[in-house]
C-alpha cells in the first residue's frame, strides 16, 4: 500500500497500543487532534478508543486520486506530525489506492482500485489531489486509458464523501489560472451526488486531513463547513487574526523591503504583499514541520494560496492589496495600521493559546499513559 513506508504495515504487528512509549506518543497525538478539532482534553480517551476500534475494523476505505497536480499534498501528508502515528491512523482507515505511494503499478493498480470500490460501496472516502480538466472531453489528464472526468464519474456512486485536498482539487488552482488552457475545475464542479469537503492550500496542512479523518472516526459524521465547503475547525479564522506579526500591523510597523530594518525586526509584511487579511486558514496556529514554522514566520508574505482563484486575484504577489474587502469597508492600505484593532487582543494571543492548549493536552495524555501503565498487572516475581 505505502511501498517503502514499512511502518504502515508493521504498526499493528509491533503492538503499538501495547507498548508503553508508543502508547504515550499515540495518546499525545490524540491530544493534538482534540485541540485541532476544538475539543477539550477530556476527549483524548474517546479519540483513542475510536482509533483503536477503526484499527480492528479496518474501515472505512480511502481511495486517493491524483490528477492535474504537483504531488505536493502527497509529499506534505507523508511528513505529517508524529509520522508513525499518522501512518497508523491512515492504516486504520485503509488506504486502498494511491498511485504514487502504492507498490502496485499499471493494470494491477487500477484493478486494486476497482476491487476496493466494489468491496466498500457507499463507504469510500475519495481523496482527490489536483484539478480536473474538462476541455476536449478531459483528454489532458488520463490514467490507465481513462480521463480524470471518467474516473470521477466511475468512482462517484461508490463514495461516501469526496475530500478535495489542496487548492487545485478544491478550486482548480494553478491549472485553472487564466487562460486555463485545459478547462481545469475543482472537484465541487464535477461531483453532483455526493458531499465534497475542500481542504485548500498549496499544499494543505497534513494535520488538517488527519483531523478530518479523526473527526469522522470519532463522531461518525463529517465536520461543520463554511460557505466554501471548508472545515470550520481549520478555516474558520483569517490568517491575519492569528498571525504573530499582527501587533506590528496594529502599530503601523511594516517591512518595506525584504532586507530592510523592519524585515530584520519581524515587522508586518502587509506592504510586501501579504494576503493574510483575505485568507482563511490555520497556518499561523498549527504551522508546519512539527509546528516549527510557516511562511510568514520565515519572512515571506502569505500569498493567499488557500483562497479561490488566488493566482488571478492576488498577483503580483509582492504588491500590497489596494482594498481589503474582508474588513467590511473599503480602507486604503495606508490607513490600516492603527485603525483596525477590534480583534487585536485575540490575534496577538491566538498562537500562544493554541500552543498552550496543545501542551496541556499532551501533558494530559502523559498522565493517562502513566495511569494505564500503572494499572497493568505486574508479572509475577521469581
Amino acid at each position: 500500500m505505502w511501498g517503502g513506508i514499512q511502518t504502515l504495515h508493521t504498526w499493528e504487528r509491533s503492538g503499538l497500543l501495547d507498548d508503553a512509549w508508543s502508547r504515550r506518543e499515540f495518546l499525545k497525538f490524540c491530544g493534538r487532534m482534540a485541540v485541532l478539532l476544538g475539543l477539550s482534553d477530556a476527549f483524548i480517551p474517546t479519540i483513542a478508543r475510536a482509533l483503536e476500534t477503526a484499527v480492528q475494523n479496518r474501515r472505512p476505505s480511502i481511495i486517493w486520486l491524483e490528477f492535474q497536480d504537483c504531488a505536493g499534498n502527497t509529499e506534505s501528508f507523508t511528513r505529517a506530525n508524529s509520522p508513525s502515528v499518522a501512518q497508523a491512523v491512515l492504516e486504520a482507515v485503509s488506504l486502498d489506492y494511491h498511485e504514487t505511494l502504492m507498490a502496485a503499478a499499471g493494470h494491477r493498480a487500477e484493478e486494486a482500485r476497482r476491487k476496493a470500490l466494489e468491496a466498500n460501496k457507499g463507504q469510500v472516502i475519495v481523496v482527490v489531489e489536483g484539478s480536473i480538466p474538462t476541455k476536449d472531453d478531459g483528454i489532458y489528464c488520463t490514467i490507465g486509458g481513462q480521463t480524470a472526468l471518467q474516473i470521477i464519474r466511475e468512482v462517484e456512486p461508490y463514495a461516501l464523501v469526496f475530500v478535495a485536498v489542496g487548492t487545485c482539487a478544491a478550486f482548480g488552482g494553478l491549472p485553472k489560472a487564466n487562460p486555463n488552457p485545459t478547462g481545469a475545475v475543482g472537484v465541487e464542479d464535477v461531483v453532483r451526488t455526493k458531499p465534497v469537503i475542500n481542504l485548500p492550500g498549496c499544499p494543505a496542512n497534513p494535520d488538517v486531513l488527519m483531523g478530518l479523518l479523526v473527526h469522522y472516526l470519532v463522531f461518525n459524521r463529517l465536520p461543520d463547513l463554511d460557505a466554501q465547503r471548508r472545515p470550520l475547525f481549520a478555516y474558520g479564522k483569517r490568517i491575519h487574526d492569528t498571525c504573530e506579526r499582527r501587533p506590528h500591523f496594529d502599530a503601523g510597523q511594516f517591512a518595506l523591503a525584504f532586507d530592510d530594518y523592519g524585515a530584520r525586526q519581524g515587522y508586518c509584511l502587509y506592504k510586501l504583499g501579504c494576503k493574510g487579511p483575505e485568507t482563511y486558514n490555520i497556518c499561523a496556529s498549527l504551522r508546519w514541520n512539527m509546528q516549527a514554522s510557516w511562511p510568514v514566520k520565515a519572512g515571506h508574505p502569505c500569498i493567499g494560496c488557500s483562497e479561490r482563484d488566488f493566482w488571478d486575484r492576488f498577483t503580483p504577489f509582492y504588491e500590497r492589496l489596494p482594498e481589503v474587502r474582508a474588513f467590511g469597508v473599503e480602507q486604503r492600505a495606508d490607513r490600516l495600521g492603527g485603525t483596525l484593532v477590534g480583534v487585536t487582543a485575540v490575534g496577538v494571543l491566538a498562537h500562544a493559546i493554541y500552543t498552550w492548549a496543545v501542551r496541556r493536552a499532551e501533558r494530559k495524555a502523559e498522565e493517562l499513559a502513566k495511569k494505564e501503565e500503572e494499572a497493568k498487572p505486574k508479572p509475577p516475581e521469581g
